[in-house]
């Protein structure tokens, strides 16, 4: 049994790079896994792609599956490995197949507005 609970995500939430706006959505799906932060997945569909770029770097989780990383392209340079995607997600969280995730840096700003 997973311990993972994936729920849509209240009102619209945004990823901020650069200065620019990468992602706008109110259909992003809210991720909860045990104790780990909430994590906020994108549908493609609302998210600039022709920033982002796919990296060599995947990691793997044993609920999730393979994840594809992907470095951010903005005008003051290249932020790595900065978002991911499970383009094949196991069965227990096929719901974020299609979306892309953020990590929240200093670089990369990830909030409900």
């Amino acid at each position: 049994m997973s311990d993972i609970t994936i729920i849509k995500a209240d009102g619209i939430w945004s990823v901020r790079a650069g200065g620019a706006v990468l992602a706008e959505s109110r259909e992003a799906l809210a991720l909860y896994e045990g104790e780990l932060p909430m994590v906020v997945y994108f549908p493609r569909e609302d998210i600039a792609m022709a920033f982002l770029e796919a990296t060599d770097h995947v990691t793997t989780c044993a609920k999730k599956g393979a994840a594809v990383h992907y470095t951010i392209h903005t005008k003051s340079g290249e932020i790595e490995n900065a978002a991911w995607s499970y383009e094949a997600p196991l069965d227990d969280v096929a719901r974020i197949a299609g979306h892309v995730a953020f990590y929240g840096s200093e670089f990369v700003t990830v909030e409900q507005i």
